[in-house]
């Protein structure tokens, strides 16, 4: 028994070195979050003479050469005051200071619940879109954005989660009386979500779900926008989080690579 006794912490440092172990990936977590947190930002509108003047809808990232921005649809859906010349903007921090740039919505694909805004300053760093086909239930990820906007400050919350299942984003209802234009439609062209065991907030929207071993981003968060079809019937939300699958996010940027 004695000569066991020098193996074990061998044993042990070889098992968290293991590539797809989980507390291998869980140390590699917050070197990724160094590198994609200044690419994540909050979405929302600008206006001179509001107070105040910058109202926070949801979050958002960069993409492509850091000056396109994937949100959700939902997220800027709210029609713009241009008489007071509002106007989309994303906010961020950098260098300890708050900053904003003025943004223009590009294009947006509603049965998806994306959008892709541009902004016209500098380009920011982006995060590289991975194969949402090669996600697999049980696997973890983590999501990065602002669950409760701005209250706290332009300070990103991350969570960790796993994939608890890959279903369609429109299941039949029990009843007629369940159904609506929205739920018709999407049965009609269903697609595949993320289902995520972590609760996401209304200001999540448009958040990047990503790899916590690359940071590629696998989906983006859109609780609110797939709620309305699997839990049209269910009076208290349960609280579940769904993700958009990134393939979606690509097809989006080929669509407008020109933009």
């Amino acid at each position: 028994m004695k000569n066991c006794i020098p193996y074990f912490p061998i044993a042990l440092l070889a098992f968290l070195l293991i590539p797809n172990g989980g507390y291998a990936s869980e140390f590699n977590l917050p070197e990724i979050l160094g590198r994609i947190k200044p690419g994540i930002v909050a979405i929302g509108t600008y206006m001179p003479s509001r107070n105040p003047r910058g109202v926070f809808l949801g979050t958002g990232f960069a993409v492509g050469d850091g000056k396109k921005v994937i949100t959700n649809a939902h997220v800027t859906a709210k029609k713009l005051d241009g008489g007071h010349l509002e106007r989309f903007a994303v906010f961020y921090r950098e260098d300890q200071k708050e900053q904003m740039q003025i943004a223009e919505l590009r294009a947006t694909d509603e049965d998806h619940d994306l959008a892709l805004l541009s902004i016209e300053g500098r380009s920011l760093p982006a995060l590289e879109i991975g194969d949402s086909q090669r996600v697999r239930e049980g696997e973890q990820y983590a999501f990065t954005g602002y669950p409760i906007g701005m209250i706290l400050g332009l300070y990103p919350v991350t969570h960790r989660s796993i994939i608890a299942a890959i279903s369609p984003n429109a299941i039949p209802a029990i009843a007629s009386n369940q159904l609506n234009v929205n739920m018709l439609k999407r049965l009609q062209t269903p697609f595949d979500v993320f289902q995520l065991d972590a609760t996401a907030y209304p200001g999540n929207s448009g958040s990047p779900l990503y790899d916590i071993k690359s940071g590629k981003v696998v989906g983006i968060i859109n609780k609110v926008f797939v709620q309305g079809s699997k839990e049209n019937a269910i009076s208290n939300p349960s609280g579940i989080t769904y993700a958009i699958p990134s393939e979606h996010i690509k097809t989006l940027l080929n669509q407008n690579a020109a933009q």
